[in-house]
């Protein structure tokens, strides 16, 4: 059984916000990726979608998250399932901002308008 110890956690930063990997199958081998987001006061993510499903459980803050332009006001100790292909867009609380512990297959692909499709290091 891996052990991804605390130290060895893959962080990424973007200009929108910082991911933790705790694992992957590039990182403990898992088929399935789980890290932690985490979204300044005010930011917002760019409009995108995943070829597959993620849930999202708000671990701290607030964030609303524009579901196929509908929009979701999630808090603390809420989870969203996004499902996949579905475009979304995260905004942080302009206020709290928020951090969100999130889950989907390992290698899942992300693309956003007029873009291919790329591997984000946080589920690589």
């Amino acid at each position: 059984m891996p052990v991804v110890r605390h130290a060895d956690a893959r962080r990424s930063s973007t200009p929108n916000a910082t991911t933790t990997t705790f694992a992957s199958p590039t990182l403990g081998g898992a088929t399935v990726a789980l890290w932690q987001v985490e979204m300044a006061a005010g930011a917002s993510g760019p409009l995108h979608w995943f070829d597959v499903e993620q849930v999202w459980t708000v671990l701290a803050g607030s964030a609303r998250i524009d579901l196929d332009g509908e929009p979701v006001v999630v808090g603390s100790g809420d989870t969203v399932v996004m499902p996949p292909r579905l475009p979304r867009q995260v905004h942080a609380d302009p206020t709290t901002g928020f951090t969100a512990l999130v889950t989907a297959p390992g290698g899942a692909l992300a693309s956003t308008p007029g873009a291919d499709p790329v591997l984000p290091p946080w589920i690589a």
